[in-house]
């Protein structure tokens, strides 16, 4: 899922980019049974269940803090920068060896300190690999003794360990990268469901050098940028580090090439372009000056999504940043949804409000009185209403392909005092079951579009798989997959389709499972 797993920083790094990253190649069987003796600390976790007995549990626990950590479970086709890209946001990563065979690798982070931050920090978030949550642990060995490889591979792994933290790569490790011709990027966003501002950029890009300057514009459909810095140098470790990472999770990916300009030529300061180097830039006619809003949201600790210092703050900020701000182009639209063609024998205000509410706070729903196949959803702001939109519209809710596009109308209206209107309207506005209230909520996270598998949280400890596949079954749908997740508080369980899934989020969402516990269900990117 983004299960919480969805570190809101730029989380991947690109295969392409460090392919032949030093991968730690065994010298030996002497070796091999050394990773596998009783001691290590690691022989006790078994290849197989995901969630271990309490005795493997306390195993696995007796490892002291070290700066080696050990990574299980990795899916087959995981590659070695994928497992480095998990260390990268919490320090410098000084070496990796994998176990291609047993879905295991070791990452040695360059302190302990590292290390135990990326440790606590994945202990409330799961990390995962190509949507498969994988886990991570202390090793017994303070350090990894691995074959150096070609000094290429040494050379890229400390490329991308000073980019991350900031610093310049050393000369010899310059001439191992290609010299970058230009100081301007092109940068181009693709999936974007979150509002990418000048702000955001300037935030991101300044980790690596000096912004000079940055325009944007759209081309093609897509939102893009020219973006200028001081040195080719800054923007050749910026395309190592960035490109075809997610600004946000799951969405917002940066697609990053060398401009043939050498140089941006800005007319105007405002919210399309910036010249950092020229404040006395006019706005230009009509355009409003550069909000900084944006900026504020971003800590000193967290000053780019890398957020190598804090990782935590970054993410809460991101997720700050990504649910106040409304969509480009959309700052005066209004969070009123129009939705057409349910079906009016099944359709609620209860169901939709649960439904919407995947994708923000629904305030209000009025199913309209003389035509009752449509509805207006009142959300809370213009953002949420636009995630909504592009998450829902051409869905099937109830047998029917719904269609779902922004309203003319500003607010939905309460029926007037005395005036029953059949129970069609309904006020949301305090509902304890608004999922984005919380500034920073971890679910702004956990934005997925609707998919066959959902995922499951707040799980009593006393109900079982075949509780819930039953109380799945018996939402009308087919259960084809079911997995808890470690601690069994959470699970994946996957429909057969879509629409199933989404049935099932509309009926089981809140569902008390006894003791005043209720079911929270969303939809996952993962499958099982």
């Amino acid at each position: 899922m983004l299960t919480p797993s969805h570190v809101t920083y730029i989380d991947v790094l690109r295969s392409s980019d460090i392919s032949d990253v030093a991968v730690g190649v065994k010298r030996g069987s002497d070796e091999l049974s050394m990773y596998n003796s009783p001691n290590s600390g690691m022989s006790s976790i078994s290849d197989g269940a995901s969630n271990g007995s309490d005795s493997k549990k306390l195993r696995v626990e007796e490892a002291p803090p070290s700066r080696v950590l050990h990574i299980r479970k990795l899916p087959n086709e995981a590659s070695e920068t994928e497992v480095i890209a998990l260390g990268l946001p919490f320090g410098k990563v000084t070496n990796i060896l994998t176990l291609k065979g047993k879905n295991q690798a070791f990452l040695e982070m360059g302190t302990e300190e590292a290390a135990i931050t990326m440790v606590n920090y994945y202990t409330t978030v799961t990390p995962h690999i190509r949507n498969v949550p994988v886990f991570i642990q202390y090793s017994n060995h303070k350090e990894l003794k691995t074959d150096a490889g070609n000094q290429r591979t040494q050379a890229v792994l400390q490329a991308v360990s000073a980019v991350q933290s900031g610093g310049s790569p050393s000369s010899d490790v310059q001439e191992a990268l290609a010299a970058a011709s230009s100081p301007v990027l092109r940068i181009i966003i693709d999936n974007m469901f979150y509002p990418v501002t000048l702000d955001v950029l300037q935030q991101i890009f300044s980790k690596f050098g000096t912004v000079m300057k940055i325009i944007t514009f759209t081309k093609n459909n897509q939102f893009q940028a020219l973006l200028q810095f001081s040195d080719p140098v800054n923007a050749q470790q910026a395309k190592l580090a960035l490109d075809g990472q997610n600004i946000y999770n799951s969405c917002c990916t940066l697609r990053i090439d060398f401009s043939k300009l050498v140089n941006l030529n800005v007319k105007y300061n405002n919210d399309k372009s910036r010249d950092y180097t020229r404040p006395e830039l006019p706005a230009g006619d009509g355009q409003p000056s550069l909000d900084h809003s944006v900026a504020a949201a971003f800590t000193k600790d967290s000053n780019s999504l890398l957020g190598a210092l804090n990782p935590l703050s970054a993410a809460a900020a991101a997720a700050a940043a990504a649910g106040r701000v409304a969509l480009a182009g959309q700052a005066g639209s209004s969070g009123v949804l129009l939705v057409s063609n349910l079906n009016e024998e099944m359709v609620t205000p209860q169901s939709l409000f649960t439904l919407f509410g995947v994708y923000g706070d629904v305030q209000r729903v009025k199913i309209l009185y003389n035509k009752k196949d449509s509805a207006l959803i009142q959300m809370s702001d213009a953002n949420q209403a636009q995630l909504a939109m592009s998450h829902l519209n051409g869905q099937k809710m109830y047998g029917k392909i719904i269609r779902v596009t922004l309203s003319k109308h500003q607010t939905v209206a309460l029926p007037r005092d005395g005036l029953d209107d059949q129970g069609l309207t309904k006020d949301y506005a305090n509902s304890p079951l608004h999922r984005f209230k919380k500034p920073g909520s971890k679910n702004f996270q956990n934005i997925f579009p609707p998919s066959a598998t959902l995922h499951l949280s707040n799980i009593p400890q006393d109900v079982t798989e075949d509780d819930l596949r039953l109380l799945f079954s018996n939402a009308g749908g087919t259960v084809k997959a079911f997995k808890f997740f470690q601690d069994r508080k959470m699970a994946l369980i996957q429909m057969s389709t879509v629409e199933e899934a989404i049935q099932a989020l509309i009926d089981l969402h809140n569902y008390n499972m006894g003791g005043n516990q209720h079911l929270r269900v969303s939809f996952s990117k993962s499958t099982i």
